[in-house]
Parts: C-alpha cells; structure tokens; sequence
C-alpha cells in the first residue's frame, strides 16, 4: 500500500476513535506507530512525545505531524496531519449541525456525565506510562509534582516551565557531559 494513504488511515482512524484529545491518543498512536508498523522506536516515540508537548499548538496535530515527517517528509507530514485532523473536524461538524437539537435532551446530558471519567481515565494512562519511561524514581519524582503544584496552584504560566525545564535539562546535560569528560 502506498505509504501517505497507509499513514493517512493510520492517522484517521486514530483521529476517529479517540475521546479526550491529544494525550488519549498517545496509547493507540503508539500501538499502530510503535508496535504494529514499526514506523519509529520507543525511544523515539517518548522524544517526538516530548517535543510535541513543548511546541505550540495541539499535541495530537504535533506529534502526527512528526511521525509523518520522518515517514516521508513534507508529504508525509501533511498527511498523517490532515488524517489527525479530519475526524475530529467532522465530527464537529455535525455535532454543531444538529446539536442545538438535543442539547437540553436529559439523555444527551447524561451521556456527557458518563463520558467524563471515562475520558479522565485515557489521559491518566499514558501519563502514568510516559513517568515510567521517563524512568522518574524516588529522586526525580518530585520535579513533575512542584511543575503542576506551580502551574495549579502558584498560577505560574506553563510557557515558564517549559523554559526553566529547557534550561535545566541543557546545564544538566552539560554538568553530565563535563564530569564524564574529567573522568577520562
């Protein structure tokens, strides 16, 4: 099959069954990229994981727009991009079409109610699992819990965060380099 229309589908049928956004499809992204095309590695799944989250715009979009990218360019980008895209899309579409029909339908509330923890529970899974990778033990553990008590707590912009956590990882990457360096 055609590489842009595999990757297209891929893309689309991720975009169409998943609830909660961008970090709920992580899972499913992974399964289809990581392990069922092998299209790229779990190391480079949690970086691309990475630097979708500190790009600005939707992490959904980023992250496809990555993994198409390193498939097959600018063409590939655009096409896992548009089959992210599309579903969520259309499906707006319609619901701003007829939703104003059954937005005070009980039934209709109920179901949102329903989906709610359910969609609380997709993201609380691919979060639980990016720690684990990210290989966060007894030391560590405590820079993602001060980073959310800062932003929820304090009201510290994310955008601020991002930066001190850029700047920190480059000294540490430098410390790291010049003690291996001493040690030669």
């Amino acid at each position: 099959m055609n590489i842009y229309l595999e990757s297209f589908k891929t893309f689309f049928k991720i975009g169409i069954f998943t609830l909660g956004g961008g970090y709920a499809m992580i899972p499913l992204i992974e399964e289809e990229v990581v392990n069922r095309k092998k299209w790229v590695s779990k190391d480079e799944m949690l970086d691309l994981i990475a630097i979708a989250q500190s790009c600005p715009g939707v992490f959904a979009i980023n992250i496809a727009t990555f993994i198409g990218y390193k498939l097959r360019k600018t063409r590939g980008a655009i096409c896992t991009t548009l089959g992210t895209a599309l579903p969520s899309f259309l499906i707006i579409l319609m619901i701003a079409m007829f939703f104003s029909q059954f937005k005070d339908n009980p039934v209709v509330a109920a179901i949102f109610r329903g989906i709610r923890p359910a969609v609380v529970a997709l993201i609380a899974v691919p979060t639980f699992r990016l720690g684990q990778r990210a290989k966060l033990n007894k030391f560590t553990i405590w820079i993602p819990i001060a980073c959310a008590l800062a932003i929820w707590a304090l009201g510290v912009s994310p955008i601020y965060i991002i930066i001190i956590a850029a700047v920190g990882g480059y000294v540490y990457g430098k410390l790291e380099h010049r003690d291996t360096e001493i040690q030669r």
